[in-house]
């Protein structure tokens, strides 16, 4: 999803209705993630867009219908990005699969930076959006991931639901810890979390597959 091109400097012209509330909602996302909600203001929205502050208004009613919108498009943007690829029809074993699951996260995250965020800002004002988010993935990832296991000899009834949500946890974990400071190898990260959660699992189930059972 390419992002709507920022006017420059100058007097802002009257732009077509759609082409406004996307550089509306793409400079909002910035300045949300940025400022959170309490911090962001219209004014900011607006300059950062290159439209008025009528510009915005023309299109939402408030900062919170402003804030609302552009948490649903994060929303759908993330699912689109990081939920189409885990869900596409292939040949590819357990580890390969949730391998390029992990680095379709590790790339979503480099290339939109403040979807997640904008994401967590709803969360901490109350607003469910990564657990809305999540709830949507799995749906995705465990239906994929059972059949995979099951080649394994692994039958994880509900317990593939606990693995999908280990999988995000830890997941954004990393990539917030890769957004400060120094990042560390993308490519190490990734390895180390399809060994964790696919080859630790494996190794668990060989030894004890009980424990796997009582969480089904």
């Amino acid at each position: 999803m390419s992002s709507p091109v920022r006017r420059g400097p100058g007097r802002p012209r009257k732009l077509p209705a759609g082409e406004q509330r996307a550089l509306v909602l793409a400079a909002a996302r910035e300045v949300f993630a940025e400022d959170g909600v309490q911090g962001a203001t219209i004014e900011r929205i607006a300059r950062s867009a290159g439209v008025t502050r009528q510009g915005v208004y023309e299109q939402f009613a408030d900062k919170a219908a402003v804030f609302a919108a552009v948490v649903a498009e994060a929303e759908q943007l993330v699912f689109a990005k990081v939920g189409a690829p885990a869900a596409e029809t292939s040949e590819l074993d357990l580890k390969a699969w949730a391998r390029r699951n992990y680095a379709s996260m590790f790339d979503f995250v480099a290339e939109n930076p403040s979807a997640f965020g904008v994401l967590q800002e709803a969360e901490r004002i109350g607003d469910p959006a990564m657990t809305r988010l999540r709830e949507r993935l799995a749906e995705v990832y465990t239906g994929e991931s059972r059949r995979r296991w099951r080649m394994h000899g692994v039958e994880p009834g509900r317990a593939d639901t606990a693995l999908v949500t280990m999988y995000f946890a830890m997941t954004e974990a990393l990539v917030r810890l890769s957004r400060a400071g120094d990042a560390p190898d993308r490519e190490a990260l990734i390895d180390l979390l399809t060994e964790f959660t696919v080859g630790g699992v494996l190794r668990i189930y060989a030894q004890y597959p009980d424990l796997i059972a009582r969480l089904r």
